[in-house]
């Protein structure tokens, strides 16, 4: 039976920020906010020596999103509430999921990779087609991915919050960018990845990137 490579991701090596942009009468003087993503689970697998039957599962706990930005205590209150109640609505949708159909790769050098990843974006209840490219670097007992992409609130059902009495509204767009490593483990016995939906994602403490 053929076997396949399991690389897990390390939160202590992996970095995820999701920022979002101001618009309104204090976008002028206001920072567009910035939250890093601390608490995730993940894998990725591919068949051993070759890249075939790649796939990737994510899950972020929605609540862990935290802002990065210096703001005044008030503000930061403000906009951690518009966020967490208002825009992710943690107490009903408390993880955010992703799970890949198959990755598909070109070889640009021994150790470099352009990487294709689509899948399922499972996000506020709303599961979505979501890709975007990857450049890899494959190391012997890890991986090494960055890059950068955008998802629209509105795709997902969210209203635009927001905050100080409408005078700063959030735009549409989200820019989600990511670096990750994520570590070799054990080899397994190739097992199909499930599609009955985000339930099935695996491991602790992971991120949104690969």
């Amino acid at each position: 039976m053929e076997t396949q490579v399991r690389f897990v991701f390390d939160p202590h090596a992996s970095h995820l920020t999701a920022g979002t942009f101001a618009s309104g009468l204090n976008a002028v003087v206001t920072h567009n906010p910035k939250f890093a993503i601390r608490d995730f689970s993940g894998e990725a697998r591919f068949s051993a020596g070759t890249s075939a039957q790649a796939n990737v599962r994510m899950s972020i706990k929605a609540s862990s999103l935290t802002l990065l930005d210096e703001v005044s205590e008030y503000d930061d209150r403000e906009i951690r509430r518009a966020t967490m109640d208002e825009v992710l609505e943690v107490k009903s949708f408390p993880e955010i999921m992703f799970e890949s159909s198959p990755v598909t790769t070109v070889k640009i050098n021994e150790n470099l990779h352009r990487t294709t990843i689509a899948g399922n974006l499972m996000f506020r209840g709303v599961n979505r087609t979501h890709s975007f490219n990857e450049p890899v670097v494959v190391g012997e007992d890890s991986l090494r991915g960055y890059g950068d992409f955008n998802i629209k609130q509105t795709d997902f059902g969210i209203q635009i919050a927001s905050i100080a009495g409408g005078t700063l509204k959030m735009k549409d767009e989200v820019k989600v960018a990511f670096s990750s490593m994520p570590r070799k483990e054990e080899r397994v016995e190739a097992l199909p990845f499930s599609r009955s939906g985000p339930n099935s994602v695996a491991g602790s403490h992971a991120v949104m990137d690969l």
